[in-house]
């Protein structure tokens, strides 16, 4: 019976900001606990619409490619991702302008 690999250890790493908490720290109080959760939901809101920015940017690529695509695609769909590939480019700027004013 042949021998089995010795199981390698369950070692994972901690990201350098993560938060530990301190046994030895007060409770929070009702008002710190707000103030920290109102700035993890105003992080929450950042990323996803830092991810709307880049589903924007990838849906005005993919337009593009429909928009230049030829007689393969019917006319109005052609002509719409046109002006599809045209426009989000410039929703996803707002976007990240809006986001950068607040942060």
């Amino acid at each position: 019976m042949p021998k089995s690999p010795p199981a390698k250890p369950d070692l994972r790493l901690v990201p350098g900001d993560a938060e530990i908490y301190d046994l030895m720290r007060t409770p929070e109080t009702t008002a710190e606990r707000v103030k920290r959760l109102q700035l993890e939901a105003r992080a929450l809101a950042v990323e996803q619409v830092e991810a709307l920015e880049r589903v924007l940017l990838e849906a005005s690529r993919m337009a593009k490619e429909i928009a230049d695509g030829g007689d393969a695609y019917p006319v109005g769909a052609r002509e719409l991702a046109g002006r599809l590939s045209a426009d989000l480019p410039a929703k996803a700027e707002t976007l990240k302008a809006i986001v950068s004013r607040i942060l």
